[in-house]
């Protein structure tokens, strides 16, 4: 069986690998620190077919005022949250074989407010619905796609100054292991275009999304 990680040498991303690994996965690391950047299309088009794919890599702005948010914080967050899992689906969705599945790294902030950073947010709103979306016609061509949505986790990204004032507002931090144990989870589920919480002390959790409501 063949993988590929985006973000790979980051914190989750590289316990990602290690979960896949563990399970006999051959996983071929895609990072920008390995000259892969997620948001050039261009890039995309050297990636051949897997077995799994998981769009893993995300950056914060780190900015939690609108005010305050420059134009480069903004155009690299939606450039890497967003671009980098649209061209990867395009691209999956054109050599993936059927029977294999795309897990895409979200957050839960993909399902709920956090004030702490509103483009991050935005990104990861944008990547829920994007997978809820897209599910359906990758179904058609055998294509499973899954979101995972962990809390914050203990990574590079929770920089110290944001971890301590995390821990001071009552969070408890994931560990990378763990969000790995849910993109195993999302990938091991029958379904597709499914949201999988992550949060400490739980199981990966399907999200059940509260249906819209019809006209009268």
């Amino acid at each position: 069986m063949t993988a590929l990680v985006t973000g790979a040498a980051g914190g989750i991303g590289s316990a990602i690998v290690r979960k896949l690994r563990s399970e006999g996965f051959d996983v071929q690391e895609l990072d920008l620190v390995h000259g892969f950047d997620v948001a050039d299309p261009d890039a995309w088009e050297h990636i051949g077919s897997v077995d799994l794919a998981c769009l893993n890599a995300g950056v914060i702005t780190g900015e939690s005022e609108i005010a305050a948010l420059t134009d480069e914080q903004y155009r690299r967050a939606v450039a890497v949250n967003v671009d980098g899992v649209v061209y990867g689906v395009r691209r999956l969705d054109r050599v993936m074989p059927k029977g294999s599945t795309i897990v895409v790294t979200a957050s839960l902030a993909g399902i709920t407010a956090i004030a702490d950073d509103p483009i991050y947010g935005l990104t990861k709103h944008a990547v829920v619905g994007f997978v809820r979306s897209v599910a359906a016609q990758l179904a058609e061509r055998g294509i499973r796609i899954q979101a995972v949505c962990p809390g914050w986790a203990d990574t590079p990204l929770t920089t110290n100054g944001f971890r301590q004032e995390l821990q001071e507002r009552g969070f408890r931090l994931l560990s990378p292991e763990a969000v790995a144990e849910g993109v195993w989870a999302a990938f091991k589920s029958a379904g597709t275009g499914e949201a999988w919480v992550v949060q400490p002390g739980r199981e990966p959790l399907h999200y059940e999304f509260k249906g819209v409501p019809g006209p009268r």
